[in-house]
């Protein structure tokens, strides 16, 4: 399974990897959700590796994948934006057949 993170996701997942809730776990995870707009949401928390899970390296970052979730990111590209809406993390997902204009939901 391949996942990509763009430079700017990569710099801020290493910022957030310092903060005190980030501290002793294996990776990012990135996992799949019901909800949002489109059927689908993304989500992601840093926590430890669990059974079943698989363990993507991509710019030096562990990312963790639940078995459930991992279908339906797969080719995935992470990117991060500082924009009028906010910031957060946007998804560009091969996979999906549809996206929300915030780039956080999907349907398949």
């Amino acid at each position: 399974m391949t996942i990509e993170l763009t430079e700017k996701a990569s710099q801020k997942i290493l910022d957030f990897s310092k903060t005190p809730e980030a501290q002793g776990k294996a990776g990012l995870r990135i996992y799949v959700q019901g909800g949002g707009c489109a059927g689908f949401e993304y989500g992601f928390s840093f926590d430890q590796e669990q059974e079943g899970d698989s363990v993507v390296e991509s710019s030096g970052i562990t990312l963790l994948i639940d078995p459930y979730s991992a279908p339906f990111i797969k080719s995935s590209i992470v990117d991060y934006y500082e924009d009028f809406r906010g910031a957060g993390f946007s998804v560009k997902n091969p996979n999906a057949k549809s996206t929300c204009g915030c780039g956080l939901s999907f349907s398949v």
